[in-house]
């Protein structure tokens, strides 16, 4: 592992994600999540402090051993219990039907190969199971929408796991 992706990247996504506005969406999603809980795409543990005593566990997922270790020191925010794994969404290792709860915030734009972390996420989840995500996508302003399309290439050099 290089120092862009030991260093430089986990700092750039704990940054990135870390204000008052995602912690806003953060404490109206998070908290909606019950029972065992898979997290795609832990990252840094921003949500850890979101979690409440409806959850029994949290087992949190991501590429990155880097932003794993991050996370680390935001578990004890956490009401509910959180493991982590280094894994990736498209062979997440986990049980057919064994989560209540998948939470995802801000993650289906890294994914690898986002239709196979989705029918992953449809695997473990049980089918009364919930998906609670926060996603972003194209501004529906034609200006903004216009630097998003020319900032992408930048965007995903900088954000994408090495």
């Amino acid at each position: 592992m290089g120092f862009y992706a030991r260093r430089i990247f986990p700092f750039l996504v704990d940054y990135a994600l870390r204000n008052q506005e995602a912690a806003a969406c953060r404490a109206r999603l998070v908290p909606l999540a019950h029972g065992t809980v898979l997290e795609v795409g832990i990252g840094s543990g921003l949500n850890a402090p979101f979690y409440t005593a409806q959850v029994d566990q949290v087992v949190g997922i991501d590429p990155s051993p880097a932003l794993l270790g991050k996370a680390r020191g935001r578990l004890g925010a956490s009401a509910a219990p959180i493991l982590l794994a280094c894994a990736f969404a498209e062979s997440i290792p986990l049980a057919s039907g064994s989560i209540d709860t998948v939470v995802m915030t801000w993650t289906l734009c890294s994914l690898r190969d986002p239709r196979a972390g989705l029918d992953e996420i449809r695997r473990v989840l049980r089918p009364d199971g919930q998906l609670l995500f926060i996603e972003h996508g194209l501004a529906p302003d034609a200006d903004v929408a216009r630097w998003q399309r020319r900032l992408d290439p930048l965007r995903t050099r900088i954000s994408s796991s090495p």
